[in-house]
């Protein structure tokens, strides 16, 4: 089969396109043929030696969408689609032809997407629902603040909030593309500067919010506790430009601030499979929207689809692999 592989870390110009042998899957495993597979910020990460975990030389990423042509009779032909924490660092991920995943991994992909689009979810969409629905456990007619809505995590959890019965209001340096799902369902956007905390204050009666959620983290964090009401919960998923912060402590625990952290790479793929299901089922019932794919790449030129997200492309970056 053909695979992205990098025998060193580095910038994406390590990544080579070999050939390698096609996996035949152990008993409880099955052989998805890869349709499409996205390449997300974690995987140019992973490829630079970000994640004391992986030992090359490794095939990475973590999104896919395609199907089973080896396994168990009952999956035989079936669109899956998946993600996890373990695939493309402790085990060869998604950017080749096929891989080979535990049976108990295994999740319908949703009929109303396309295998492109259903490639473009998983990291996204399973940390976005861990933070919002599992830990923060948001409830109808709260509101939550979202930091770093213009992104993919942000849009994600705007429509996990949003399908939950929660208000949004939508926070970063730039407004979410007129075309993106985020766009459409925020209920007020906020820019991020000197005067953030104020604003969203007053779009709170003074309150400030029931959940905050910081995809941005490190240079937020400080931003995220102000915004947070009297018990609110601060949900953080990365570290931007500061792995270290400083708060006020008596004004942490004076507010009851709940803080928690959610990381998806701690899911490998069938941890992450009751997720995809439960997501499944949200798309296919109009709960969700893809979001928006802004470039494709055929998998010989996965390196430039690797530039392109450490560039900072706005929207999602899919491999085709036919």
């Amino acid at each position: 089969m053909k695979a992205i592989r990098f025998t060193t870390f580095g910038t994406p110009d390590v990544l080579e396109f070999v050939d390698l042998p096609t996996p035949q899957p152990a008993a409880g495993h099955a052989l998805v043929q890869v349709k499409n597979a996205s390449v997300n910020p974690s995987d140019v990460k992973n490829v630079s030696g970000h994640f004391d975990h992986t030992v090359p030389p490794r095939v990475p990423g973590r999104d896919f969408s395609g199907v089973v042509v080896a396994g168990p009779d009952e999956w035989l032909g079936a669109e899956v689609w998946g993600t996890g924490g373990d695939i493309g660092f402790t085990r060869d991920g998604t950017h080749a032809e096929f891989i080979e995943i535990p049976v108990a991994a295994l999740a319908k992909k949703p009929a109303s997407l396309t295998h492109a689009q259903a490639a473009s979810i998983g990291v996204n969409f399973v940390v976005g629902w861990l933070g919002t629905v599992d830990y923060a456990q948001l409830a109808a007619g709260e509101t939550i603040a979202v930091i770093g809505v213009s992104g993919g995590v942000g849009g994600a959890v705007t429509q996990i909030a949003k399908a939950r019965g929660a208000r949004v209001i939508g926070i970063g340096r730039e407004a979410p593309d007129a075309d993106s799902p985020a766009a459409r369902l925020i209920d007020a956007f906020v820019q991020m500067d000197a005067d953030t905390a104020r604003r969203v204050r007053e779009l709170t009666g003074g309150a400030g919010a029931d959940v905050v959620y910081d995809a941005v983290g490190g240079v937020a964090f400080e931003l995220a506790l102000s915004l947070a009401k009297r018990r609110g919960r601060v949900v953080e998923i990365s570290a931007t430009g500061k792995r270290r912060v400083e708060f006020d402590l008596i004004d942490f625990y004076h507010n009851e601030t709940q803080l928690l952290g959610a990381d998806s790479a701690k899911l490998g793929v069938a941890d992450a499979a009751p997720i995809m299901r439960a997501l499944a089922e949200a798309f296919d019932a109009g709960r969700f929207a893809a979001p928006v794919v802004a470039a494709h790449y055929p998998l010989e030129r996965a390196k430039d689809a690797y530039a392109a997200v450490a560039a900072g492309t706005r929207g999602r970056v899919v491999i085709d692999m036919a």
